[in-house]
C-alpha cells in the first residue's frame, strides 16, 4: 500500500498558498518595499566597513563624530522610506479578513509595544553614536554594552524593529514583508556581529599592549 505524503508538509505548503494568493509580487508597490527592506541593511553595513577601513568620511567632515552623524541622517532618511514603502505596499494589496478581527488588532498592538520598548530601550543604551555604528567610526565604549536589552538578547533592536513591522503587519503581504524584514537583518548581523567583536577585540588588545 502507497503511504501518503507527510501531513504537515502539505498543510504547510497549503497555508502559504493561500497567504501568497493575497499578494501581487509585481505590484510596483510591494517591489518598492523589497527593495529598500534588502538595501538599507547593506547601505549602511558597506558605508560603515568601507569607513573603517580607510576613515575617508571622518577626514572629509573632519571629525568622525560629525561623519557618523551624517550617515545616521542617510539610514534615518532609508528608513523613514522603507517605512513609507512598507505602508503603500499593504495597503495597495487585498485584506485577508481572518486577519481583520479585535483580536488580530490586539496582538499586533501588544507586538507594537514590545518593539518600541525593545528599539528605545536599546537607542538610550547604546546612545546616538553607538546606535548609528559609531563603533565603525572609531567612537568606542569602554566595552560591548550588556544592560538591559541587551542581557536578555542579542541585537534587540533589529528584533524590536521585526517586532514593529509584525504589529504592523495585519495583512498578507505586511506577513511577508515582514519574514524580508527579519531574514534581511539575520543576513546583515552575520557580517555585522563578527566585525564588530573583532573592533571591540582589537581595542582590548591596545589596552593591555598600553597598560
Amino acid at each position: 500500500m502507497k503511504r501518503s505524503g507527510n501531513p504537515g508538509a502539505e498543510a504547510d505548503f497549503c497555508v502559504m498558498t493561500r497567504l501568497l494568493g493575497y499578494v501581487d509580487p509585481l505590484d510596483p508597490s510591494f517591489v518598492a518595499a523589497v527593495i529598500t527592506i534588502t538595501f538599507n541593511p547593506l547601505y549602511w553595513n558597506v558605508v560603515a566597513r568601507w569607513e573603517h577601513k580607510t576613515r575617508k568620511l571622518s577626514r572629509a567632515f573632519g571629525s568622525p563624530y560629525l561623519a557618523c552623524y551624517s550617515l545616521s541622517v542617510t539610514i534615518l532618511l532609508l528608513n523613514f522610506l522603507r517605512s513609507h514603502c512598507f505602508t503603500q505596499a499593504m495597503l495597495s494589496q487585498p485584506r485577508m479578513e481572518s486577519l481583520d478581527t479585535p483580536a488580530a488588532y490586539s496582538l499586533g498592538l501588544a507586538l507594537l509595544g514590545l518593539g518600541v520598548v525593545l528599539v528605545l530601550s536599546s537607542f538610550f543604551a547604546l546612545g546616538f553614536a553607538g546606535t548609528f555604528l559609531g563603533d565603525y567610526f572609531g567612537i568606542l565604549k569602554e566595552a560591548r554594552v550588556t544592560v538591559f536589552p541587551f542581557n536578555i538578547l542579542d541585537n534587540p533592536m533589529y528584533w524590536g524593529s521585526t517586532a514593529n513591522y509584525l504589529g504592523w503587519a495585519i495583512i498578507p503581504t505586511g506577513l511577508l514583508l515582514t519574514v524580508l524584514v527579519a531574514l534581511t537583518y539575520i543576513v546583515a548581523l552575520l557580517y555585522e556581529e563578527p566585525f564588530t567583536a573583532e573592533i571591540y577585540r582589537q581595542k582590548a588588545s591596545g589596552s593591555h599592549k598600553r597598560s
